[in-house]
């Protein structure tokens, strides 16, 4: 028989969350996460279904009618967005400058793809011209590429440049918007993206579980007219068309209660609007930016490319990574997180997204590396 245990077994820590994601969920969304459940199919649900689509077409900026959230996690939307796209095959022309551009290249062989790379340092955006040689080098039927790479810090500047050659070439574009949508300058439809998707854990402030996509016409064209089933059941968007599109028939059973937090998620994003949205993440990130300096740390990426939401800050000579990420979790209750891949004990990465970014959550994080740093006898 088992033993009660003698206290309450749902005790987890309230940190102070500044890593590269979860970020702190806003109170509201977290309130309205009691809400009652109701049917997936029930006709209030729908109502919240029709105004979640809505707010993302606003976040995303586009008008995509093929615009939803995928019951998962940002890897499930990033799954049904190669897996739907990419037929046994195609040609998937990916980037090597960051560890998501890895997992692309994954999931694209696994829906039947060739893969092809087109070259740039990790913690450096593509470069237009590597682009174009790639495309003539492969000729890929699809290219994707990551707005902004949480495992360096870096942000893709001029994407219009990439999906201008993409469409010259008659290509797809897919885009990993996961920890820009929300936090930085992201115009889907102004951009040429054809595809996009994202999470909702970071930018937006939400806990992950429903995850947003958007496909263009073009794109979705492409879904309904393939020539092979989508291998996953589960993702296969012309399943969903039934569930998200005109008939709101039974797919399965959506995640009520994410649905719940993504729309109160999105309405706060259109309260604040978008573009004061983004300036807010640049004023708090430009903050502790600054306060880096000032204790003489450096970012891993060149300010040209410098993503906001997400500041990857090179650890100085001599200085125990773990020990530091350690005593900044135990002395002060804050979470950043350590590097990864070919990062990986070079930088931290420290989150500055959503709720999360305020001033006073900055402020902590600069107070508590400085004191972090000091025990291991660095000096600014």
């Amino acid at each position: 028989m088992l033993t009660p245990p003698d206290t309450d077994p749902l005790t987890p820590e309230d940190r102070t969350l500044m890593g590269p994601g979860p970020s702190e969920v806003h109170p509201r969304v977290l309130r309205v996460m009691s809400a009652p459940l109701v049917g997936h199919l029930d006709d209030s649900f729908i109502e919240i279904m029709d105004e979640v689509q809505e707010l993302l077409r606003y976040t995303f900026q586009t008008e995509n009618r093929w615009t939803i959230p995928v019951s998962g996690t940002g890897s499930a939307a990033m799954e049904a967005a190669f897996a739907n796209v990419v037929e046994p095959g195609d040609t998937v022309l990916v980037p090597t400058n960051g560890y998501f551009g890895g997992r692309m290249a994954s999931m694209a062989e696994r829906a039947g793809g060739e893969v092809a790379y087109v070259e740039a340092p990790w913690g450096e955006p593509l470069d237009p011209d590597a682009v174009a040689d790639a495309f003539h080098q492969h000729d890929p039927d699809v290219f994707g590429f990551v707005h902004a790479e949480t495992s360096t810090g870096a942000l893709q500047p001029n994407v219009p440049a990439l999906t201008d050659i993409a469409h010259d070439n008659d290509a797809y574009v897919i885009a990993d918007t996961v920890t820009s949508l929300g936090g930085v300058e992201l115009r889907v439809d102004e951009w040429g993206i054809d595809v996009a998707y994202s999470g909702a854990q970071k930018c937006l402030s939400c806990p992950p579980g429903a995850s947003p996509l958007t496909l263009s016409d073009r794109a979705m064209e492409k879904v309904l007219d393939r020539d092979s089933e989508v291998r996953s059941w589960y993702l296969d968007l012309s399943l969903l068309e039934g569930y998200w599109g005109d008939e709101r028939s039974y797919h399965h059973t959506a995640p009520i209660t994410n649905v719940y937090a993504l729309r109160e998620a999105l309405q706060l994003v259109a309260e604040e609007g978008l573009e004061a949205r983004w300036e807010r993440h640049r004023e708090m990130a430009t903050h502790l930016k600054e306060g880096l300096e000032t204790l003489g740390l450096e970012l891993n990426p060149e300010d040209e490319y410098w993503l906001p939401s997400l500041n990857a800050v090179r650890i100085p000579e001599g200085i125990d990574e773990s020990a530091l990420l350690r005593d900044m979790k135990e002395e002060h209750n804050l979470e950043v997180a350590s590097g990864l891949g070919d990062l990986d004990g070079e930088i931290i990465r420290i989150g500055c997204m959503g709720y999360s970014a305020r001033t006073s959550n900055v402020e902590l994080v600069l107070h508590a590396l400085e004191d972090a740093l000091r025990k291991q006898g660095y000096e600014p």
